[in-house]
């Protein structure tokens, strides 16, 4: 394992996630034209991740979801996503941010502009932590450190 950096860096200047998501399929596929640089990782942050995300337009944050344990930030650097929740939708802007606590709303973020979205998400890692999706067959649970998915009967994918 590399030594984490210690010098200020541009954070376009991190390379993108190879892995566009950890979703199997047909879920993962969904998330292309989304972009993730972990910022974080980077700097060797442990306890809580910052990613740097764009999403190209037609492209999503992730599957509508809601975490069991892990808080969420996201702060609007530039274009206009809609915030998705369980109940309503939400025209965002740059210079705006939500926060979403454990077991609250189901939510995602969708480009529906012809324009790129980039924002901050900023979120704790509770190794505890599961994941409900409410409109698909999808569940997430962390297992040694990792994401393990499931339909919602407990069957592997």
């Amino acid at each position: 394992m590399s030594v984490p950096s210690r010098v200020p860096i541009l954070a376009s200047a991190i390379e993108p996630r190879a892995k566009r998501s950890n979703y199997p399929e047909p879920f993962a596929s969904q998330m292309e034209g989304r972009t993730k640089r972990a910022l974080g990782d980077h700097f060797g942050l442990t306890t809580f991740g910052v990613n740097l995300t764009t999403l190209a337009p037609g492209a999503m944050s992730s599957i509508l979801h809601r975490h069991s344990r892990q808080q969420e930030f996201v702060y609007i650097i530039t274009g206009h996503p809609t915030l998705r929740t369980g109940i309503a939708e939400y025209d965002l802007a740059p210079g705006m941010c939500v926060g979403f606590i454990p077991e609250g709303d189901a939510h995602h973020l969708v480009n529906r502009t012809s324009e790129n979205v980039t924002y901050l998400e900023i979120g704790d890692r509770d190794p505890s932590d599961s994941a409900e999706y409410p409109e698909d067959d999808l569940v997430a649970r962390r297992e040694n450190d990792r994401w393990v998915f499931t339909h919602k009967d407990g069957t592997p994918y």
